[in-house]
């Protein structure tokens, strides 16, 4: 990382810039900060480049390719302008450092780190060639290694599939080590999925073993011996061999796909040579990496914003013509030491994936290396992000990051904080695995995890080791019985979800006195404590009356006509099933009941308004999540800004839940000393008025969120082919 030149800009499409990541003949790669705080790698292109046309082509091309394929382990562009004098585009920055200098400055990788490694950038590439692309560059130079594992960069040769190649026919396009055989000669029509796959091969085989598989020296004997020797895997080890070696294939009809690849890294059963470990991310990032990873993220959230520079004024020393470098660092023979700090932007951009403040150092108040620089408290994040709850989950990381970057773009703060992630897709023993991780990490506080089943799993290892766990979408009545002292529900407890329906049926329809409440009966525990809440306390306190409908049953028209009979006023659905409620209501409009129709969170689906169609028109629901489009424009604008669609479900949430646990830092001094038990305690006294509601824990034991402290539910609509949201419960007229 160097200071920038006189001749460097300031700013750049909006972005301010702070330093130079590195410059090569094509143009400079900057580390710049958004107007919202975020930092990002900005590259530029050179205007004696640009004025190319087939190279103009290229860049737009690069900037639709990385916009086309979306994954978590590849590198989304936040923003670009290629029709500019000097096209640019702006990647989020990821500290760490590349694969080949993981590898040359510390050797092979483990295997399960190399498991790992490969299994993510085969899930990489599997986006990539879904979205038809071809990235045509996978190489260690284009791996970044961030702690939650590697992100694919620099799309600059990326090809379409079937597009008309922009090279002349005999040029070989790739790095020589790491590309095909069909690529090393030439034969661009046949370049495409499988050719990625190859240098995939490449790529691990160089990662497990610290050599290259087709040998170094001139590219020409390189490329010989791609396309007519077999690769030296000698130095592979053996259970991973078989594998790489098929990824070698010369004929690409005979080499696994992308996928096939991650699938068979990730299979327990992959491995005859030696145990799988059980905790396999615990591998990831290799511990030799731990303290490169902090240090440049130390130092890259400590470069301060450079002052307004004068204009440079022409002298008469300037040559008309000066075939030097024009900047002399650049013209300084490289030591090991500025290689490690520049990494791989000066080959291409130091691109991506996920912020520069969500990858920092793994433990608690790490100073990273850097006198004077703030403490850095790391907050482990676990959910689902690629199950069935995966849109949940995704949705709470990106409202916790963002609030991380938001804290970290503050002035005047006395602490950084930094997001680790851990996809527990839903699972109990991957639960635990996160647990292990994080509490071996001494993480400040946990978020999640996004289920009953992973929290209950998760939840005694955070007990032991006195580390908060704070769920956000979460709540269980188990949970309350289990004893785990560090928990904390910063939602509405499910057993009041009948809060804002009664409330509603009270305050807004105030000529309901008889309910009817169909008991789905497969909706188990939820279903029976609406229907109790209801019996207890009927709407005006008039009568609540229930007609069961049988968990195998998919017939409600029974229940329904008995209710209607009764001359029921509204009705009220106890299940959770989105097309179980959808039968419900079609039942409901065949019986010719117009009445309020209420229902749970739970079914509020698409799947409901397909299925119900116009019978499930004005609808409404009970939450215990606000809307995230509603609570603040700042949220909504920097959210959109940061991720380019929408704020999902618990976003919101997710972002206070952030809030909430800086709030207690702050109380705590923000020192580099806090241990995470102190966190946990510290949590049950505070206070917090998110965007969603305020966060006050109740004195009662139960770990639940005061509600005298303010209303902890929100109603919704559903209207056409949404559902809109209508406000919180006690505000709804």
């Amino acid at each position: 990382m160097q200071p920038l030149t006189a001749d460097d800009p300031e700013e750049i499409g909006g972005h301010r810039l702070l330093a130079r990541l590195g410059a090569g003949g094509m143009g400079v790669v900057y580390l710049a900060r958004t107007t919202g705080g975020a930092l990002v790698a900005l590259k530029t292109i050179r205007a004696e480049h640009a004025a190319d046309p087939a190279f103009r082509i290229r860049f737009r091309r690069e900037v639709t390719a990385v916009r086309g394929a979306t994954g978590h382990w590849l590198v989304p562009v936040v923003a670009a302008d290629t029709e500019a004098q000097e096209p640019w585009l702006a990647s989020e920055f990821v500290p760490g450092p590349s694969l080949v200098e993981a590898v040359d400055g510390f050797g092979a990788l483990p295997v399960a780190s190399v498991r790992t490694l490969g299994s993510r950038l085969a899930d990489a590439l599997t986006a990539v060639h879904t979205a038809g692309v071809v990235h045509r560059d996978v190489k260690p130079g284009n791996v970044l290694l961030a702690l939650d594992g590697p992100r694919l960069i620099d799309f600059g040769i990326a090809h379409s599939a079937g597009a008309t190649a922009l090279t002349a026919p005999d040029a070989v396009v790739g790095t020589p080590g790491f590309l095909a055989p069909e690529q090393a000669q030439a034969r661009a029509g046949e370049v495409g999925p499988p050719s990625d796959v190859f240098s995939l091969g490449c790529v691990l085989a160089y990662a497990a073993s610290g050599r290259r598989p087709f040998g170094t020296g001139y590219a020409a004997g390189v490329l010989f011996r791609t396309v007519h020797e077999a690769p030296d895997l000698s130095d592979v080890p053996g259970e991973l061999r078989a594998l790489i070696g098929a990824c070698l294939a010369k004929d690409p009809t005979k080499r696994p796909t992308a996928a096939e690849v991650a699938a068979t890294l990730r299979d327990p059963r992959f491995s005859l040579a030696r145990p799988i470990p059980e905790a396999h991310n615990e591998h990831w990032p290799p511990p030799a990496l731990l303290r490169m990873v902090a240090e440049r993220s130390a130092r890259a959230l400590d470069v301060p914003t450079p002052e307004r520079r004068p204009p440079r004024q022409p002298t008469d020393d300037d040559p008309a013509s000066d075939p030097a470098p024009s900047h002399p660092q650049d013209a300084r023979p490289p030591t090991r030491r500025r290689v490690l700090l520049i990494g791989s932007a000066a080959a291409s951009v130091v691109a991506v994936g996920g912020g520069a403040t969500a990858y920092l150092t793994a433990g608690r108040g790490d100073k990273g290396g850097s006198s004077g620089a703030l403490p850095v408290y790391t907050l482990g994040f676990q959910a689902d992000l690629s199950g069935k709850n995966k849109a949940d989950g995704l949705a709470q990381e990106r409202g916790a990051r963002l609030a991380v970057e938001q804290h970290n773009a503050r002035a005047g703060i006395t602490f950084r904080l930094a997001l680790d992630t851990f996809d527990d897709r839903g699972d109990a023993a991957r639960a635990k695995q996160a647990a292990r991780r994080f509490t071996k990490a001494k993480v400040s506080a946990v978020l999640g995890p996004g289920t009953a089943t992973t929290a209950l799993s998760a939840g005694p290892l955070y007990q032991d080791a006195r580390t908060a766990m704070v769920l956000i979408s979460v709540d269980d009545d188990r949970l309350r019985s289990s004893n785990i002292g560090t928990l904390r529900v910063t939602r509405a407890p499910e057993s009041y979800l009948a809060l804002p329906l009664q409330s509603y049926l009270t305050s807004v329809r105030p000529v309901v006195e008889r309910t009817a409440v169909i008991d789905d009966q497969a909706a188990g525990q939820t279903g029976s404590a609406l229907l109790n809440r209801f019996s207890e306390a009927p709407p005006h306190g008039g009568t609540a009356n229930a007609y069961p409908v049988a968990a195998d049953s998919d017939d409600f028209a029974p229940a329904v006509r008995a209710a209607v009979a009764a001359k029921a006023q509204a009705v009220v659905f106890s299940g959770t099933s989105p097309e179980r409620a959808a039968r419900c209501a079609r039942a409901l409009a065949d019986a010719g009941f117009t009445g309020p129709r209420l229902g749970t969170w739970h079914i509020m689906d698409p799947a409901f308004l397909q299925q119900a169609g116009a019978a499930g028109r004005d609808w409404l629901f009970g939450t215990p999540f606000t809307d995230p489009g509603s609570v603040s424009r700042t949220f909504r604008t920097a959210y959109r800004a940061r991720y380019d669609s929408a704020p999902g479900r618990w976003s919101p949430e997710a972002y206070d839940a952030v809030g909430l646990v800086t709030r207690t830092l702050e109380r705590l001094g923000g020192k580099a000393d806090i241990e995470p038990g102190a966190v946990a305690q510290r949590l049950f006294d505070i206070s917090y008025q998110g965007l969603a509601k305020t966060l006050h824990f109740t004195t009662d034991g139960t770990n639940s969120l005061d509600p005298r402290r303010g209303p902890l539910y929100f109603l919704f609509q559903a209207k056409g082919a949404t559902f809109r949201f209508l406000g919180r419960y006690d505000q709804v007229k």
